[in-house]
């Protein structure tokens, strides 16, 4: 049985069209992170988005575009952080924990994604969880608003 090249192309572009969204071997959608080069909190984003089972590429971009990124995909100034991961059609923006990220998936709420404005400390790659500062996880809706999606205290 030989496969000619146009059979090969047809059959691979078939694949790609049927599967909306890589996924690792644990099922979890790719992320690709949109961040300025030398971000060090991005990186640990990055990194214990990894530890938790997701395939993570980034793409080092210029500060206007990343911030021209995060407008054209429903990121105000105010939920703004230092950079913006596309995962399943969703934007997550800043120190989301996985858990979070997981759950938007899993729900699938008609909304733009999820927010942590700002950089607070000890939210995933901005120190220890043993520090943390209170921060609330934001559902940023397709109208602008936002509503509060999950909550973290500050610790003890």
């Amino acid at each position: 049985m030989t496969i000619d090249r146009r059979a090969l192309l047809k059959g691979a572009v078939s694949l790609c069209v049927a599967t909306p969204s890589f996924a690792n071997a644990t099922g979890a959608p790719a992320i690709h992170v949109l961040k300025a080069r030398g971000c060090g909190c991005c990186t640990a984003w990055i990194d214990i988005m990894r530890s938790e089972g997701f395939s993570v590429t980034a793409e080092d971009i210029p500060p206007g575009l990343l911030a021209r990124e995060k407008f054209t995909r429903g990121i105000l100034t105010q939920l703004a952080s230092c950079y913006t991961a596309l995962i399943d059609g969703y934007v997550v923006e800043g120190h989301v924990p996985a858990r979070d990220v997981r759950r938007l998936i899993a729900d699938r709420p008609d909304a733009v994604g999820l927010s942590v404005p700002g950089m607070p400390y000890g939210s995933p790659g901005m120190g220890p969880e043993t520090e943390r500062e209170a921060y609330d996880v934001l559902l940023v809706l397709r109208d602008g608003s936002f509503e509060v999606f999950s909550s973290y205290p500050a610790a003890e």
